[in-house]
């Protein structure tokens, strides 16, 4: 290819500056294009430019990108990028509920979207993306941040993995997909459910403001992306500012103090 051609990558997880490293002849024109599945769907693209990425080349690929009629979100390079990173304590803290016993599968979900609005619950999210896909992200972020305990990935999805029960794909994950099958039923109760929609809310609001403490991206863009990127009902900071500050942080000094 001509060597002023630019290289955009798709990848979720991989290290943009790490790939411009290996491009031998201008790596100035490597960049972090990601878009999310189903790409036909879904409007948000993250733009990722690398150390090495020249100003002229991230303008004009987000400027190439909205011409396709795309919502663009500029995001650092950094472990995850943007919206997978946030993300992940609506999977994780779902699963440590599960293994703590707090909850089954089934009231989780309900919690999540009948209470919280949320358009679909973690576990039924993570049977979409792929027990597979969801585990291995997690655990790539684990290493690269240096082993965050934040990130770290649940052995009860890593055991479905094995077992080969990787969600929609083959019939059988945290639910089962077979013909005439049954699921469990939630339990409704709106007192359990609201305590699970706050623990886990609470600490997506702590990932987005970890995010916009690092300048991962702007408030705008952090809010922005959540919304339209996983579809979350409302941005994470503007839903803290609802909230009010001072009850989210009550709410995560006492999960701290809980489980330190």
């Amino acid at each position: 290819i001509d060597e002023n051609c630019i290289l955009g990558t798709n990848t979720s997880s991989l290290s943009i500056t790490a790939i411009a490293a290996a491009c031998r002849k201008k790596p100035g024109r490597v960049v972090g294009i990601h878009f999310f599945i189903p790409a036909d769907q879904v409007n948000l693209v993250e733009i990722i430019p690398a150390l090495q990425t020249r100003s002229p080349i991230t303008r004009q690929v987000e400027q190439i990108i909205q011409q396709w009629g795309k919502t663009t979100v500029l995001v650092k390079d950094r472990p995850g990028f943007l919206v997978n990173r946030i993300a992940r304590p609506y999977y994780l803290e779902a699963l440590r509920i599960l293994e703590e016993g707090i909850a089954d599968i089934a009231t989780i979900d309900w919690a999540m979207t009948h209470l919280g609005g949320f358009k679909i619950g973690p576990f039924a999210l993570m049977d979409y993306i792929g027990n597979d896909v969801n585990y291995d992200f997690t655990r790539q972020l684990f290493e690269s941040t240096h082993y965050d305990t934040r990130y770290q990935p649940s052995i009860a999805q890593k055991r479905l993995v094995e077992a080969g029960y990787l969600g929609r794909k083959t019939g059988k994950g945290f639910y089962n997909y077979f013909d005439h099958s049954t699921n469990p039923a939630p339990r409704r109760d709106e007192t359990l459910g609201k305590q699970i929609l706050i623990r886990i809310l609470v600490l997506l609001i702590n990932e987005a403001a970890d995010a916009l403490f690092h300048q991962y991206a702007t408030k705008e863009d952090i809010d922005l992306a959540m919304s339209t990127g996983i579809d979350f009902p409302y941005g994470l900071l503007s839903w803290a500012d609802d909230l009010g500050i001072g009850f989210v942080v009550r709410q995560i000094d006492e999960l701290y103090n809980t489980y330190h």
